[in-house]
């Protein structure tokens, strides 16, 4: 056929003549296959029920199956400890309490189970590391983790309140009892100090969160039990602000005023002002009894130290067991305007 075209129309008529045939001849076989496609639908229909159609529509990708690369239950316990803080009891616990939240976000079999979604966050909590070492470390790429990260992040502030929470007027007694076995001070129900957390500064004010040791961080204020259950946490200013000022700053004012019918008190270092519902340190004691204050103070104040050295771990420790790594940040002191000592004197005189 082209060559009768080309011999007898010549070139320039012969091309558009051939490539017209060309698209009938395309378009016709079209055609017998969506009939003979159609047909053979219809015949296995018959035969075969549950046959899908042969149609000509583009064939769908699978979408990769996740594979895990982290498996908790290979792992010690101690190296659990160490890589995320919390030991493989307390991880399964919130990983239940989490799964609805973070299972109505993916689909299965492909998406990331639950579980390493709790992991991978809780490594990169405890690491303080990249977002992309962590995401190659648990099998996702980077964009994945960050979503992960969010979702769990959003979970996780979704139950916070469920946790960190003051003590009922009901439970005060328990509470006071707790505090007066560790120092023999009375009506102590929480231990306050503020600790500080490492971070990348953003650049525009990269000095308001340098502190006073010369690093960027966020100043976090925590209240504690005796227990180390904490009770309350601050985590709203930069590491260049005063504990003084997160404290005053905090709804822990106002909570305290609150239970002042209940003669209540927290303990805190010479960081803080001494308040009516606040006992410090005496700076410069001058006799026995504010010596013996003193110690008890120290005897009693010491488990806000030890809940903060809960998250900071190393692997060398003289025994071979998992010990604190980094001493807790001391507070410079608060100036004497605005101290009330009143209730540290009644302390002192009644009790020491």
């Amino acid at each position: 056929m082209a060559w009768f075209l080309l011999r007898h129309t010549g070139l320039g008529l012969a091309l558009p003549l051939i490539q017209a045939f060309q698209c009938i001849a395309i378009r016709v076989l079209c055609k017998l296959c969506e009939r003979t496609c159609g047909l053979l639908d219809s015949v296995l229909h018959v035969v075969l029920p549950r046959h899908r159609p042969l149609g000509l529509a583009r064939r769908r990708m699978n979408p990769p199956v996740y594979r895990p690369l982290v498996h908790l239950s290979a792992m010690e316990e101690r190296h659990i400890i160490l890589t995320y803080r919390l030991d493989r009891a307390t991880i399964h616990e919130l990983c239940a309490q989490l799964e609805p939240d973070l299972m109505s976000h993916i689909r299965q079999p492909t998406g990331i189970p639950p579980l390493v979604q709790v992991l991978s966050v809780l490594h990169f909590l405890a690491s303080g590391s990249f977002q992309t070492t962590v995401a190659i470390s648990s099998g996702m790429s980077q964009p994945i983790f960050s979503k992960v990260l969010s979702r769990v992040l959003s979970a996780l502030m979704k139950y916070m309140r469920s946790y960190i929470i003051f003590p009922e007027v009901g439970e005060l007694a328990t509470v006071k009892g707790d505090f007066y076995a560790l120092g023999h001070i009375p009506n102590i129900i929480g231990a306050i100090d503020g600790t500080h957390v490492a971070l990348v500064p953003p650049k525009e004010s990269e000095q308001v969160y340098r502190n006073r040791k010369s690093y960027h961080s966020m100043n976090v204020q925590v209240v504690c039990l005796a227990d180390q259950y904490i009770s309350h946490v601050n985590a709203k200013f930069p590491g260049s602000v005063h504990d003084a000022y997160v404290m005053r700053n905090s709804s822990i004012p106002y909570v305290m005023e609150q239970l002042q019918r209940h003669r209540v008190w927290l303990i805190g270092d010479s960081g803080y002002p001494n308040l009516s519902w606040l006992l410090t340190p005496v700076r410069n004691p001058r006799t026995r009894a504010e010596e013996r204050y003193n110690e008890a103070h120290g005897r009693t104040r010491r488990i806000i130290e030890r809940t903060f050295g809960v998250p900071f771990l190393q692997e060398d420790g003289p025994d071979g067991g998992v010990v604190a790594a980094v001493e807790p940040v001391e507070s410079e002191e608060e100036e004497d305007d605005g101290d009330d000592t009143d209730n540290r004197d009644t302390v002192i005189q009644q009790y020491l």
